[in-house]
């Protein structure tokens, strides 16, 4: 009990000697079955650059991305991941691997990446992939393969990215894609290969997301008229596979790997092609317009009975029966597709792909759906009940100008401006003669420097006089012109028929 307090006490002197510091954290301890020269923390482990030429004996179980590139690994062990139930992210690259081997991916089922990029390889077997029944995303460029097992990724359902660019592959499968299922495929990289013989009638099959996600430049293509239109017609609606490297999708015109042209600079080669060869090749993508709230049904239409329907989505997900996450989007018993009310989101290319005994592997159907939004009926009611309000507000206005009273400080200027008046000449001039049409204030001052500027600026318009004026007067008031004293008005009068007295230009005085 004594040694006991006795360590408890120093263990509180240490502790209030070094701070806040806990005794714990001075004590170094090595991560739990850590591989020597490695980093481990959490759920990495990062073995890269350390020149191993095998794979560490000891794996930490919580490992769920484990990286080994950068090394000399010449082969891996049957079995070596069992313990890493977690793994999620395996990166081999840049090692000396010359081949995989059955079981060496054993108890792999939760792992989602697997790089084996710039290594040896030079064939991939029917089972050196078995056990990656999860795996989405696959890297095997710059390596040597050269040939590829006609089943190699049969197991791989889930894959979405194969990387197979930089290597010496002389042909692929396009009809069954080696074993792969096209639902979830979306980049295949066969770029920078041997490719001469390419199925065409197999490449047109192919749906459409996987269309825009095939690589096939910087391979010595046959410059086949077939494939040259359909490359063509690919880069025309911008699939981002051939437009993003056109100068790079190349031919030889002679069968010589000397004589490589370019598929869209030099189509010199390609202009006795008939375009009939391609009109029944690839089945153009059926448009409809649906306005937004409306109902869609798409039928999956195949040239025979399909035993399994499935649908691709504008956003790439994988639609089976009862049908989307969200429940917007349903798959029916009898494999059509059902939207009850269409939303901005449902807007692009619907992919149907049909499987059966006597269907091809890939049969398509596609449907670009265009959504829009519906255009309001201009309401007449409302436009008419707007330009009657408007006339009468303007009309009520005129007579308040006309007939109401004016206020009492107007009143008061009014008589006095009247008094000033009776002191006027009683000869009628013809400002007295003409009755004004408006009036309007101007502030620009006067062209003669000289003249003296009065306080009484008006510019009068006035009607045409009843008499000895041919039905017409023009008549313009300078800037200078005294109300109070307008002998110097003069009067213009046309000799013209009468038209609107705003045509003509104002002469000054």
């Amino acid at each position: 009990m004594a040694r006991l307090v006795l360590q408890g006490t120093l263990l509180c002197l240490l502790r209030v000697g070094l701070g806040t510091q806990d005794a714990d954290s001075l004590l170094p301890h090595a991560p739990h079955n850590c591989p020597h020269k490695c980093v481990c923390a959490a759920d990495l482990l990062d073995c890269a650059g350390l020149g191993l030429r095998e794979v560490p004996g000891t794996l930490p179980a919580a490992a769920a991305d484990l990286d080994l590139s950068h090394n000399a690994l010449q082969r891996l062990p049957p079995g070596w991941l069992a313990p890493l139930s977690r793994l999620r992210s395996l990166h081999l690259n840049h090692n000396e691997l010359e081949a995989l081997g059955r079981g060496v991916f054993t108890n792999a089922s939760s792992l989602r990446l697997l790089d084996l990029s710039s290594n040896a390889l030079r064939a991939l077997g029917r089972h050196d992939l078995d056990g990656l029944g999860a795996l989405e995303t696959l890297r095997l460029f710059n390596n040597h393969l050269a040939h590829l097992d006609e089943r190699a990724f049969h197991r791989l359902g889930t894959l979405s990215h194969l990387y197979l660019g930089c290597n010496e592959l002389s042909f692929f499968s396009f009809n069954h894609l080696h074993g792969l299922g096209s639902a979830h495929l979306r980049v295949l990289d066969l770029s920078s290969n041997r490719i001469g013989r390419t199925p065409v009638p197999d490449l047109a099959a192919l749906p459409a997301f996987l269309k825009n996600g095939l690589y096939l430049h910087n391979n010595p293509l046959p410059c086949d008229c077939r494939l040259y239109h359909l490359l063509r017609r690919w880069h025309q609606r911008g699939l981002s596979a051939v437009s993003d490297f056109a100068r790079e999708y190349t031919c030889l015109a002679f069968k010589v790997p000397t004589s490589r042209v370019r598929f869209f600079a030099h189509s010199r080669v390609f202009e006795n092609c008939s375009v009939a060869l391609t009109q029944d090749l690839e089945r153009p993508e059926e448009q409809l317009h649906v306005q937004v709230g409306r109902s869609l049904r798409l039928h999956c239409n195949t040239s025979a009975p399909a035993l399994h329907v499935a649908w691709v989505s504008p956003q790439h997900e994988l639609l089976v029966a009862p049908g989307s996450r969200n429940g917007s989007i349903a798959v029916l018993a009898d494999g059509s597709l059902a939207i009850g009310s269409v939303q901005p989101w449902h807007e692009g290319v619907f992919v149907c792909l049909a499987t059966g005994p006597r269907l091809h592997h890939n049969q398509t159907h596609e449907y670009n759906v265009s959504v829009t939004f519906p255009h309001p009926e201009p309401d007449a009611f409302n436009t008419g009940f707007t330009t009657l309000l408007g006339c009468a507000v303007g009309l009520m206005l005129v007579l308040l100008y006309l007939f109401a009273p004016p206020c009492p400080g107007c009143r008061r200027c009014y008589h006095r401006t009247c008094r000033r008046c009776r002191r006027w000449p009683q000869t009628p001039s013809p400002l007295q003669e003409l009755s004004a049409q408006s009036s309007v204030l101007s502030t620009t001052p006067p062209d003669a420097p000289s003249r003296k500027a009065s306080v009484h600026k008006h510019v009068v318009f006035l009607e045409p006089g009843r008499r000895g004026l041919n039905g017409r007067v023009q008549l313009a008031v300078a800037e200078d012109f005294d109300l109070y004293n307008p002998s110097g008005l003069r009067l213009k009068a046309g000799s013209e028929s009468t038209s609107s007295t705003a045509s003509e230009g104002l002469v000054m005085t």
